[in-house]
């Protein structure tokens, strides 16, 4: 499925997730909502992080978590702070999977996830999220040396997947409608799995395209491997947090609005993106025309609410 006859769709899901969230918002509420009450009675808010989802989510030399997504979450906890009056909160980073990142907030293990989380609608029945923060799909790394250019040139081969990620279910859907026989290896998380690659554990690893990316700049790989194939899916990320708790969706869908207002979307995207990171890898990709259309959007509503 090509990226670009799927964004339409994939935008509308994106903006029903919001709508959705931001229609519960409505109805007042006397003191503090649980997460906002627990946060206050803290004085910390709890940032799900992960280690190995450049440039989103992911440690610097010295094992701090940096990123992309990290630093959207720490402008919602600025945001929170306001909305608590406690403009000293403290953060603390609590690690996660992409196979537990959910129950880390079913469970109230964490406030924020700030990683690299398709939201789609069958995780919208369980959590919440952000607005749109980045677009992404399923595609294939491989061996530079490799024959492979798409998922059909791997039948009956090893592909390794991250375990709990929506690129698990595009393979398996794929494989079946296929009829590919593909055995699929799966990791525990993406550094796991790009190793079982490096090793020769798989002939393919199949994750969101801008992870592979990351992935291969972190460690320095360009010679060694390629991304390649049409898109399997359509991811649009977003920040995830608790469902059913209006006040802290208002409180992230305001931060979202005053950055989209105050024009720091773009570069804080190009950033992370298109700039030399902190690690030192440079990622160079551009932001996508649906993306900064969709921060234009934020602009252009803060504006409205002004």
């Amino acid at each position: 499925m090509r990226l670009s006859t799927a964004i339409s769709g994939g935008l509308l899901l994106a903006v029903c997730l919001l709508v959705t969230g931001a229609s519960a918002q409505t109805g007042g509420s006397e003191g503090l909502s649980p997460s906002l009450s627990a946060i206050k009675t803290a004085h910390t808010v709890r940032l799900g992080y992960r280690e190995s989802s450049p440039p989103f989510s992911f440690l610097d030399q010295s094992g701090r978590p940096i990123g992309y997504s990290l630093e959207l979450c720490e402008a919602i906890v600025e945001e929170i702070g306001v909305e608590v009056d406690d403009p000293n909160l403290k953060i603390d980073y609590v690690k996660v999977t992409s196979d537990d990142r959910i129950d880390a907030v079913l469970q109230n293990k964490i406030d924020l996830e700030c990683g690299s989380t398709t939201a789609n609608a069958e995780r919208g029945k369980r959590v919440a999220f952000s607005p749109l923060m980045f677009v992404a799909g399923t595609k294939l790394m491989v061996p530079k040396a490799s024959n492979v250019q798409s998922l059909t040139d791997l039948k009956g081969k090893t592909i390794v997947v991250t375990k709990g990620t929506t690129n698990e279910q595009a393979i398996q859907a794929a494989d079946k409608k296929l009829s590919l026989g593909l055995k699929i290896a799966v990791g525990a998380d993406h550094e796991q799995s790009f190793q079982m690659l490096a090793d020769g554990k798989a002939d393919a690893f199949a994750t969101d395209d801008i992870l592979l990316f990351g992935l291969i700049a972190r460690h320095k790989a360009q010679d060694k491997f390629r991304v390649t194939g049409d898109y399997l899916s359509y991811d649009p990320y977003g920040i995830m947090f608790k469902k059913g708790e209006p006040q802290l969706a208002a409180v992230v869908e305001r931060t979202f609005r005053k950055l989209g207002s105050n024009r720091d979307l773009v570069p804080l995207y190009n950033k992370w993106f298109t700039a030399r990171l902190p690690t030192g890898e440079r990622l160079n990709v551009p932001i996508s025309l649906q993306l900064e259309e969709a921060f234009k959007a934020m602009d252009d509503s803060a504006s409205a609410n002004n």
